[in-house]
């Protein structure tokens, strides 16, 4: 029989637990892989990352409030193809206010367009830890890679 000190244990994870609520834009549109669908389920996955979703109607003109809210935008690249405005608008809103991109690369395909990967701060699979990873890493201005 063991004996488990629930302090202890609550330590070997502390660092794993963060507690702060991102605020993200993940691209959305016209989707008939369900692509939005399956990220969303990915990152649910993980109940340690406390997380909610900025929309706009329009992207290009929302406001500089809205913008200074949000933590990462995740564009999703397998929807660039049919998306390709709001990908725009929301490539411009992370040059103007400083907005860290993740890029997830199109599901079950590695390759990215070349004009989304030279915007992007990181890029990741469709691991949900590393996704989780990549999002904190590229907010705190850090490099990281995914050992999974």
């Amino acid at each position: 029989m063991y004996n488990i000190n629930k302090k202890e244990v609550g330590k070997m994870f502390e660092e794993d637990y963060d507690d702060k609520i991102y605020n993200l834009i993940i691209t959305n549109g016209f989707d008939k892989e369900n692509e939005y669908g399956q990220f969303t389920e990915k990152i649910y996955s993980k109940p340690e990352f406390l997380w909610k979703e900025s929309i706009s109607g329009s992207y290009s003109t929302a406001s500089p409030e809205f913008y200074n809210k949000i933590d990462a935008i995740i564009l999703l690249a397998g929807l660039y193809k049919d998306n390709k405005e709001i990908f725009k608008e929301l490539i411009e809103a992370s040059d103007k206010y400083n907005i860290p991109i993740v890029l997830v690369r199109p599901y079950g395909v590695e390759e990215v367009p070349e004009n989304l990967e030279e915007k992007a701060n990181t890029i990741v699979g469709w691991n949900a830890n590393c996704i989780i990873d990549a999002i904190k890493n590229a907010i705190n201005h850090q490099n990281g890679e995914c050992d999974l």
